[in-house]
């Protein structure tokens, strides 16, 4: 695909603060985004479980973690409209330009969304109003809808990260196939796999870490101790699958974008069996003050120990992503998401060995950690994709700097974004501390736990 070059790139000073404007949207709405692919099915089990077994535990529970979901979703209705505000207003010559092509993805999005706004509508206020099991069946369209909509939202992440469906006839976008473009792309299917199971993983261990806090100060009944199993289970299953699709998007990137690839292991020269680096920091073609660990790189990136890797030296200085940042962001991610595969493993095993959660004081204690750290996870892992194919916003076909609006008020409309997610964040707080304030029916009351050896003795069951 060539290059668009004939758009010329408008005068805009405050480039960095446009991108720190759409980073901001993205790190906001994206936790949401994971809230509403996975959360949906955590409530349908709750209830699932409640018809199966009888235990009016779970439909408390089920009933309960409506409200949250339902209030989330309203959350995550304001962070969508900015972001696609900020698609039109701050990158008009890239919706312009390219919309012919990805413009059926967002257009199945927003069916999506308002397929999901009804069912959810039905789904909350259906519990006294439905037979039981059809009130169930009400809430599947929410958890399809859900998994659609961030379908096709990727799938115009992956295009710009791969483009195709299209061709460039005098500087003009032709010949557009946006089905092609948008699910014949093979680089979607890794990026869909990882951030589905991505809101796994960050929604099960940010539930848990909240029942975990509970755990720890004491709060610890029947209510609770379901509470926290199912997330965590469902935590423990996707964390470590994940690694295995880490490795997989890894592979494609080396293949597709080989620039992004040294840039996230501060590859200065091509070089045949590359090291891998742990840590250190990138300065004048080399990763300095890091861990070497010779042909690792080739070897994960490849499967071949003696694989060539090229490096940022094979491209102009202009055409490479600020690669430290991209480094941190990447290690950052993959540190982390290790960690929690580490936990997940830690939960499988005593579950199936032992038919019971870890009662440790320490484990629970890296439950309550492992919720913010996904979510530091999940935002560095979006850091590494965007910031990693700078300076282009369609892959070796527009730049950024050509995408981005020409108009002024850039600094102010950043100011009064940073001051509006301020308030929602508040908002959500104040929020989800109104729903845990909800007094819990009578039998499914906590009971307070006098030492981790009494708490150990509830796990089970």
């Amino acid at each position: 695909m060539s290059t668009l070059a004939v758009l010329s790139a408008p005068l805009q000073e405050h480039l960095d603060q446009a991108r720190q404007m759409q980073a901001l949207s993205f790190a906001v709405h994206i936790p949401l985004v994971c809230f509403g692919i996975a959360f949906p099915s955590m409530v349908l089990l709750a209830e699932w479980l409640h018809h199966r077994t009888g235990d009016v535990t779970f439909h408390t529970l089920a009933r309960r973690w409506t409200r949250v979901m339902a209030g989330l979703f309203a959350v995550g209705v304001i962070t969508g409209t900015v972001l696609s505000f900020e698609m039109g207003l701050l990158w008009p010559a890239f919706t312009g330009t390219f919309g012919g092509v990805f413009g059926l993805g967002f257009a199945i999005e927003g069916f999506s969304f308002f397929l999901e706004a009804i069912f959810i509508g039905i789904y909350v206020y259906g519990w006294d109003r439905l037979r039981p099991r059809r009130h169930m069946l009400t809430g599947i369209p929410i958890v399809i809808t859900g998994f659609t909509g961030s379908w096709m939202v990727i799938a115009v992440n992956a295009w710009m990260n791969h483009p195709g469906g299209f061709a460039l006839r005098d500087g003009r976008v032709v010949d557009v196939h946006p089905w092609r473009a948008l699910f014949g792309n093979s680089y979607l299917w890794h990026e869909l796999t990882h951030m589905y199971i991505a809101g796994y993983v960050v929604t099960g261990f940010v539930v848990a870490s909240a029942y975990a806090f509970g755990r720890l100060r004491g709060r610890w009944g029947r209510y609770e101790r379901a509470a926290l199993a199912i997330p965590l289970t469902v935590a423990a299953i996707a964390a470590p699958v994940q690694v295995l699709v880490g490795d997989w998007a890894a592979r494609d990137v080396a293949a597709r974008q080989p620039t992004k690839l040294a840039a996230l292991e501060g590859v200065g020269a091509t070089q045949r069996g590359a090291p891998e680096h742990l840590l250190g920091w990138y300065q004048d073609g080399e990763v300095r003050y890091g861990v070497g660990i010779p042909r690792l790189l080739s070897l994960l990136a490849f499967h071949d120990p003696n694989a060539t890797v090229r490096g940022l030296e094979a491209v102009p200085p202009r055409d490479r992503p600020p690669v430290n940042v991209v480094r941190i962001a990447f290690q950052t991610m993959v540190g982390i998401g290790t960690l929690l595969a580490l936990i997940g493993a830690i939960t499988l095993f005593t579950r199936l060995r032992r038919g019971r959660l870890p009662d440790s004081p320490w484990f629970h204690r890296a439950v309550v950690l492992a919720g913010p750290a996904s979510l530091v996870a999940l935002v560095a892992g979006w850091v590494t994709t965007e910031v990693g194919r700078q300076p282009w916003v369609v892959y070796g076909v527009m730049r950024t700097e050509q995408a981005v609006t020409g108009a002024g008020g850039i600094p102010v409309g950043y100011a009064t974004l940073a001051a509006l997610y301020v308030v929602v964040a508040i908002g959500v707080a104040w929020l989800l501390r109104r729903l845990a304030s909800v007094p819990l029916p009578v039998g499914s009351q906590p009971s307070r736990i006098r030492n981790a050896a009494s708490g150990g003795a509830h796990d089970r069951g």
